[in-house]
């Protein structure tokens, strides 16, 4: 895939606030790249910089190879949907999907054939003459979408566009978007803080915090192979222990060594590693290595969370076993439910 975006050393100061620290990204041509992290993370920051809305301290944001960073929004291919949709509540749905080409003056025949193109596109076919005020939140969020994409812009910008939904809507658009990416053909670049809906729709994740990207990566990888503690702790759940590497394969935590599937690091190196919940295993105690006593069991619908609090610490288990609260047992996981992590301190 050819690299569509290129940011470059990007910062930016608001006042004596820096939010953005050398933001060095590739977004690549038909990509899903969603942009996660905690409130005041920079995530909208770096969104409305690659709109045009907001000018880099320093940096550069190239396009197609181009430095764009002083073009103006309408200058450049893109186009945005925000959480608020901010469609026009005098103008009906087709209008409101129209008014871009309208502005451009572009022949009423082709409107027409564009308009319904999208209204198939985004499922309100049959909604053209309706009251945009009269609409679901999910509809309205289609009618921005789709007077976003009738433009025909390189890259479509999501500022948390689900946001405003409720959770059973809210994964139903996820699906949506994910499709209507795949049919348009164009890189999306997606912001939230919602794990889930990273994780659910993207090809690639970029977690930030504090004006830093920590890591990008798949999905698989960004979970399976979490970079730090911020990252480990900020998708999904994690158990999180210092140990130490003893040597390539073989880590020591919690006074015990174990086999894992981790290299590289240096011999007797101080790392952290995370074991997430539904890796481990309650067991006999006499089958495992770490043991404890069960003090807490909540029931979350499709598994049982547990705390089980060892001499060391207290591990969070999901699972479909139930073990009855004050009951002793061992926690069970495999080399490869180990993931070894440089330490980097707390974030």
């Amino acid at each position: 895939m050819n690299k569509l975006i290129q940011l470059k050393n990007l910062t930016k100061n608001f006042d004596d606030q820096q939010v953005l620290r050398g933001i060095n990204l590739d977004i690549y041509e038909n990509e899903f790249l969603t942009l996660l992290g905690p409130s005041g993370c920079g995530k909208t920051t770096t969104l409305r910089i690659i709109a045009g809305f907001e000018e880099p301290s320093g940096g550069e944001v190239l396009f197609d190879g181009i430095e764009i960073s002083k073009l103006p929004p309408y200058k450049r291919e893109v186009n945005t949907v925000f959480q608020k949709y901010a469609l026009f509540p005098h103008l009906n749905v087709a209008e409101n999907i129209a008014f871009g080409l309208n502005l451009k003056k572009v022949e009423k025949s082709v409107i027409d054939q564009k308009v319904g193109k999208m209204l198939k596109m985004v499922g309100l076919e049959g909604f053209e003459k309706r009251d945009v005020t009269l609409l679901s939140g999910g509809q309205q969020q289609r009618v921005a979408i789709a007077r976003a994409l009738v433009n025909e812009p390189k890259v479509l910008l999501l500022d948390e566009p689900l946001g405003a939904l409720d959770a059973k809507i809210r994964k139903q658009m996820q699906i949506e978007l994910k499709k209507i990416q795949q049919e348009v053909g164009i890189t999306f670049i997606y912001v939230t803080h919602d794990q889930e809906e990273a994780l659910s729709m993207s090809d690639t994740v970029v977690v930030m915090n504090n004006g830093e990207i920590q890591q990008i990566g798949s999905p698989t990888d960004i979970y399976n192979e979490p970079e730090n503690r911020f990252v480990a702790g900020f998708i999904g759940e994690s158990n999180i222990i210092e140990g130490i590497m003893i040597h390539d394969y073989l880590v020591e935590f919690d006074g015990f060594q174990f086999e894992c599937v981790d290299k590289g690091f240096e011999d007797n190196e101080e790392i952290e590693v995370v074991l997430r919940p539904e890796d481990l295993d309650i067991v006999e105690p006499q089958d495992a290595k770490i043991t404890g006593v069960v003090k807490n069991i909540t029931f979350k619908g499709v598994h049982y969370e547990i705390l089980v609090e060892t001499e060391n610490r207290i591990y969070k288990v999901q699972t479909t076993d139930y073990a009855e609260a004050g009951r002793e047992v061992g926690l069970k996981f495999g080399p490869e439910d180990i993931h070894v992590m440089y330490r980097m301190g707390a974030y």
